[in-house]
């Protein structure tokens, strides 16, 4: 340190070429050895490309050949869905590429910005590429059907792209997170269907979903009277400087989560909103909420978002009183029915939220040619108040 550099050599505790890549992501993921730092070394011929969000970050571009197309998924029907997967954080590798895996759905591509994960999860759920290049998925004209699951503030850009690429389209919640991206993402959507072309894009709110759910709405048909809803969601807490609270990245909590209660009544309703208002407590995130909606029908719900509570506490609670008969969904593990004539208990021994059903459901649509599992209206129309909301 004599000139003032710092030396970093000795910090250097592992080296790996950038195709062993998901070594190091065992090394760091598995505490299978020390380490302090791990470089990954690149060829000298990779070049860089433009950031796969909105910040427009430089990355250097890799494609990785994972595994050969047989014969037989090169003969593969036009309508079996050939997936590209853009994202491949935490909650990717943990609920959906194992959801996506039991569908049967061909997986092409998979792309993370280092390269490191996507490497690593393609070879473990049987993608036959890996790649630090986004835009190499919605140029590939075998895949037919794109996941995005990268940060929030890149999600309006993916979606209007892969709409314009023809592809269908999996979104993780938001859908975006401003009145400007839902105009243009409505705009494209629609211009796709005036030229007789029907993408799919469905967005990840799978509480719709769940067996328990599913049960609800079952129930619910059978009584024509309002209905009044209270989801009381346990959230916790998340610090301020997390990405998932700035406004420009994350886009706040309301729009990046509490989206999924406000589907959820909104789908147990069976009817648009007619008014929303939102009621916050003063805190430097903004994120212990209560939120108040009125449906079309007369029916009523009341979804209380709480950043402020214990972690011993059950995540999310809903109750639904309807017609003299009330029902009760404990931290979507057991239903119970009070008032109902032939309905009592439902209990599941897991916890079951609905992701391997949404997404078996939107590839079903996909094969067959089918309506979205979830009317794009219906998903404009939660973004909307979603986005309205987060700014009262």
């Amino acid at each position: 340190m004599a000139d003032g550099r710092l030396d970093v050599k000795p910090l250097i505790t592992h080296r790996f070429p950038f195709e062993e890549a998901e070594k190091a992501y065992e090394l760091i993921t598995q505490d299978k050895e020390p380490y302090v730092g791990i470089v990954l070394e690149y060829g000298k011929n990779d070049s860089t490309l433009e950031a796969q969000d909105s910040s427009q970050k430089e990355l250097t571009e890799k494609t990785i050949h994972l595994k050969s197309p047989t014969l037989q998924t090169l003969r593969e029907a036009a309508q079996t869905p050939v997936v590209g997967f853009i994202g491949a954080g935490n909650f990717t590798g943990r609920v959906l590429l194992p959801a996506l895996k039991k569908t049967g759905a061909k997986l092409k591509t998979i792309a993370s910005s280092g390269g490191v994960t996507s490497t690593h999860f393609g070879k473990k759920f049987g993608f036959e590429l890996s790649t630090t290049d986004a835009e190499s998925i919605l140029k590939d004209p075998d895949i037919n059907t794109v996941f995005i699951t990268t940060r929030h503030n890149s999600h309006a850009y993916f979606v209007s792209a892969a709409l314009k690429a023809g592809k269908h389209v999996f979104i993780e919640k938001p859908l975006c997170l401003t009145l400007g991206e839902l105009e243009e993402i409505q705009k494209t959507y629609s211009s796709l269907l005036t030229r007789h072309s029907s993408p799919l894009v469905m967005v990840g709110f799978n509480r719709r979903f769940a067996p328990h759910v599913v049960k609800i709405k079952e129930l619910l048909e059978t009584v024509r009277e309002p209905r009044s809803f209270i989801m009381t969601v346990n959230a916790g807490f998340i610090p301020p400087d997390h990405w998932t609270q700035d406004p420009e990245v994350g886009g706040g909590r309301i729009i990046g989560e509490a989206c999924h209660f406000v589907d959820l009544l909104r789908f147990l309703a069976g009817v648009p909103m007619a008014r929303s208002e939102l009621f916050g407590l003063d805190s430097p995130t903004g994120d212990t909420v209560s939120i108040q909606l009125k449906f079309a029908d007369g029916s009523i719900g009341t979804i209380h978002y709480l950043a402020n509570g214990s972690r011993r506490f059950p995540k999310e609670r809903l109750e639904v009183f309807c017609g003299g008969r009330i029902l009760q969904l404990d931290n979507f593990k057991t239903l119970r029915g009070y008032g109902w004539k032939n309905f009592k208990k439902m209990k599941l021994w897991r916890q079951d939220k609905g992701h391997r059903a949404e997404i078996k459901a939107f590839l079903e649509a996909v094969q067959s040619g089918g309506a979205s599992p979830i009317p794009f209206d219906e998903i404009v129309e939660v973004t909307k108040t979603t986005i309205e909301l987060s700014k009262k």
